[in-house]
């Protein structure tokens, strides 16, 4: 017996129905990134075909009682999924804005919690008899669940295909995805939808980050709109930025000990940020190229633009989290022979040491159709042995490229034999 349901039926907040009116400011216009891939097309079938994401296994194995959850007092069943999940606490992101279909339970005093690791996100929302799932299926992208938070001898997990009115549009690159808004919040954490959500990733400046979040860690110089408010209604873009910037604690803006960390790792945020985009395209790619859509060479380039961080927006100071994010993120590896992982961060220029994505590891990057996925590897290789000398490419050094093509060589299974 599945313990797998589906909503058809969500009391979204007029908030994130914004996001399907175009109000999510966007990049890549131009590009076609932004057109709607539909989910019902024969060769996708979205609603259809089951899912094999990590939600949807451990779902079956709690059915069949090979795994048994435990339930916390103080937060329930989240502890247990975490830990089933491999999802690690100290990942945990804070969200104060009205921007999830529990909006009402959400605010700067009680913030929505987010965790992650590579296929799976898991909100919390203090007082909320559910936990939030998007899970990355490896063909269809992500898939979106709500899960029993209260006491029961076997919890159920419940699909909400439902999210998909928020979450499968121009902010997810036009395929089921998740996302990252900067908002401009009021004192209750509503956003002033008139300014737009924009979505953001590596390419936003650091100023433009974070609007409607709690950050925590140090950035020098640098400026964020995170830990801030519009005070003024009269002049809702104008955030109060006083006490704002390189925050270590939050316990002065609310009750830090009902949550399982008291972060609101920058780190992990920028993190996310990265996975998030590149998670899209990768469905995206994978989409076009099933339904056959000219579209798909576009989304090659945008794949390889993204894996090589050539677009990232530079940092102009050292930025440092407050959680163990920073050492447990690298330690799910893989090393190299030297000990190197794409996963090493750099935090003084950019976000990692070696600049292409970890996502080159993901079900997502494996289970691309062939064709698509031998063509990123030709032009990530064209580029890394400097055959490609575009000025797009111009930020990796001599010294970065080859330092890639021997951590590839050395960890990625699968590549192509003019790799070695």
């Amino acid at each position: 017996m599945t313990i797998l349901r589906k909503y058809s039926l969500c009391g979204l907040s007029t908030v994130l129905l914004l996001a399907v009116t175009g109000v999510w400011a966007q990049h890549d216009v131009a590009t076609g990134e932004n057109t709607i891939l539909p989910a019902d097309h024969a060769a996708i079938q979205y609603f259809d075909r089951p899912s094999t994401d990590a939600v949807a296994r451990l779902s079956e194995q709690i059915a069949n009682g090979t795994v048994r959850l435990e339930f916390d007092k103080k937060f329930g069943y989240l502890p247990s999924m975490l830990k089933h999940l491999d999802v690690n606490v100290d990942s945990q992101m804070l969200v104060f804005s009205k921007t999830s279909f529990q909006a009402a339970k959400i605010s700067p005093r009680e913030p929505r919690s987010i965790f992650f690791n590579d296929t799976v996100t898991v909100g919390y929302v203090q007082g909320s008899d559910v936990l939030e799932f998007a899970a990355l299926d490896p063909k269809q992208g992500y898939v979106f669940y709500t899960f029993e938070n209260l006491q029961s001898p076997k919890p159920a997990a419940d699909r909400r295909d439902v999210c998909l009115q928020c979450h499968h549009g121009p902010a997810t690159s036009g395929v089921p995805g998740i996302m990252i808004a900067s908002v401009y919040p009021d004192s209750s954490g509503m956003p002033y939808a008139r300014l737009g959500m924009p979505v953001t990733d590596q390419r936003t400046r650091f100023q433009d980050r974070w609007g409607g979040w709690y950050v925590t860690g140090t950035h020098g110089g640098q400026q964020h709109r995170g830990n801030a408010m519009a005070r003024d209604r009269q002049h809702p873009d104008l955030l109060e930025s006083r006490d704002t910037q390189n925050i270590t604690d939050l316990s002065k803006r609310f009750d830090t000990s009902t949550y399982l960390s008291p972060y609101s790792d920058l780190i992990a945020l920028m993190t996310l940020e990265h996975q998030t985009r590149m998670t899209n395209l990768l469905t995206r790619a994978g989409w076009d190229a099933r339904i056959e859509s000219p579209g798909v060479d576009a989304d090659i380039e945008s794949v390889v633009t993204c894996m090589l961080f050539a677009d990232e927006a530079r940092l102009m100071d050292t930025v440092a989290g407050v959680s163990t994010f920073t050492k447990t993120f690298p330690e799910r590896g893989p090393r190299d022979r030297q000990g190197r992982s794409l996963r090493d961060f750099d935090l003084q220029k950019r976000l990692f040491r070696y600049p292409l994505s970890y996502m080159i590891y993901s079900d997502a990057f494996d289970n691309l159709p062939d064709t698509v996925r031998e063509r990123i590897y030709q032009r990530l290789y064209d580029v890394l042995s400097g055959k490609e000398k575009s000025e797009k490419f111009a930020k990796l050094s001599a010294e970065d490229r080859a330092n890639i093509l021997a951590i590839v060589s050395d960890t990625k299974l699968g590549l192509p034999a003019y790799w070695r």
